[in-house]
């Protein structure tokens, strides 16, 4: 293992910590909030001395990485880029445990939403910005993760190639920086945009700045403890399925919009995102429920985001969880086994079905009627994800239910576990209690949060290349 090159990496990283704690204590001074400013102090300086030590290290070694200590320093960063979100919440005055610190960075960081937290609006208003802040920047790191690390021709498991992906040279390796660069810029512009049309549909600034970093990253975090009191106009709603379906869809679409390309054409996935969200939404509106709520619960769900404003109906759960483990485009901040995975699986099995009944039949193994062809090394992954998916919700389950939580519940806080959504009113839910599960617990969910997020895979990938090495 290069762990030079992986240090120096792993140092730019603590960067953007120093960033966001940066603009917290310009908050907190601005607005006269001193109760909690060292805390923010003392993450910059440890962020700052973190981050140029390990590029120290490594500024001398070679920077070219393989493909496994990518996934070593992406699941290494989760870990260290946790500790420094975790600081303002243990070194707070709401006697939070070092446990409980991490958990909520590591919730906030891949954009799951569980939170030790009761009684959000009480918070201190710096803490509900540094929670909303780390979702935004986990929504970040899980962009260049996956634009630039999962996008690995020979382990490619999460399948980017079946989706159209910008232009021919944003994946290469030797322009890395320049493609940072647009990420960064992309997503940044996004947020602006969410954040002024939440602005002109009437929330406080507040609301609009901590909900803008909660709905680019496809996370759960609110700065209150109900969404309907922020949401409450139609406008506000329809802004509100705007900034999730753009979390929801293909990256690479908002990237193709601001090089003016073609769109339709190349962005199948998401014309065929749409349309499962249709059926879904027609569904359940000839079964009596309307409104723009429904929409709100349906998008929320396939964008892993779990945010709702419909109060619990236990009819409804079944359908929203089913969504949510569907999950959203291969390329976006979404979770899940992913829909394409599912066409892919769904079209095989059709396909060996027809060959079945007529032997003779031509099968059309193209995805979404495109050029690109469906191969055997596509079917073999998603049927592994699809399996590696349902292992992972035995195990966790397995650990939860030990736990005085309830079997039913024990399985619903999986599937959202490992599928990074927030547990709310939709799924039945909502009244866990998240400070008070057993230490096992905490620690099983902060590891399949970041197993969810990453998927099982490639865990399976580094112990492979540990104990078998070429």
């Amino acid at each position: 293992m290069n762990f030079k090159s992986i240090s120096f990496y792993l140092g730019l990283f603590c960067f953007p910590i120093s960033l966001l704690a940066f603009i917290n204590i310009l908050y907190a001074s601005y607005f006269d909030f001193f109760l909690s400013i060292d805390t923010y102090f003392t993450t910059l300086i440890i962020s700052l001395l973190a981050g140029f030590g390990f590029v120290f290290f490594g500024k001398k070694s070679k920077k070219n990485i393989n493909f496994f200590e990518q996934l070593l320093l992406v699941i290494i960063s989760y870990f260290l880029t946790s500790i420094f979100i975790a600081i303002p919440f243990y070194l707070s005055n709401y006697q939070v445990t070092f446990l409980n610190s991490i958990f909520e960075s590591i919730s906030g960081l891949t954009g799951t939403g569980f939170s030790i937290f009761k009684n959000i609006k009480y918070l201190d208003p710096t803490l509900i910005l540094w929670r909303s802040s780390s979702q935004w920047i986990g929504g970040l790191f899980f962009l260049f993760f996956l634009t630039i690390i999962f996008s690995n021709k020979s382990f490619n498991y999460k399948m980017t190639n079946l989706t159209f992906s910008g232009d021919s040279t944003f994946n290469s390796k030797e322009n890395i920086k320049d493609n940072i660069l647009r990420i960064f810029i992309i997503y940044t512009s996004l947020s602006v945009i969410i954040l002024t049309f939440l602005n002109l549909s009437g929330l406080r600034l507040f609301n609009s700045l901590n909900m803008t970093m909660t709905l680019v990253s496809g996370g759960g975090f609110l700065p209150t403890d109900d969404l309907g009191k922020i949401i409450e106009t139609n406008l506000q709603k329809i802004t509100f399925i705007f900034a999730l379906l753009v979390s929801m869809l293909n990256f690479y679409l908002l990237f193709n919009l601001a090089n003016k390309k073609t769109l339709f054409k190349e962005h199948k996935e998401d014309l065929y995102l749409i349309i499962f969200l249709i059926v879904f939404f027609v569904l359940i509106y000839f079964n009596n429920y309307k409104g723009l709520d429904i929409i709100i619960s349906i998008v929320s769900s396939l964008a892993n985001s779990g945010l709702s404003l419909i109060k619990v109906d236990n009819n409804l759960s079944l359908y929203f969880l089913l969504i949510t483990i569907i999950g959203g485009s291969l390329v976006s901040n979404t979770s899940g086994i992913k829909f394409t995975r599912f066409y892919i699986l769904l079209k095989i099995t059709s396909s060996e079905i027809i060959k079945l009944i007529s032997p003779n039949s031509i099968i059309n193994k193209t995805i979404y009627n495109t050029e690109k062809k469906i191969s055997d090394e596509n079917v073999k992954i998603s049927f592994l994800i699809f399996i590696s998916f349902f292992l992972s919700l035995f195990i966790l389950s397995s650990f939860l239910v030990i736990d005085n939580i309830g079997f039913e519940k024990s399985f619903k806080l999986s599937i959202l576990t490992l599928t990074n959504t927030v547990n709310s009113e939709m799924y039945n839910t909502q009244n866990l209690n998240f400070s008070n599960l057993l230490t096992s617990s905490k620690i099983s969910l902060i590891l399949f949060m970041i197993i969810g997020k990453i998927e099982l895979i490639s865990i399976f990938l580094i112990f492979k290349k540990i104990l078998f090495k070429d």
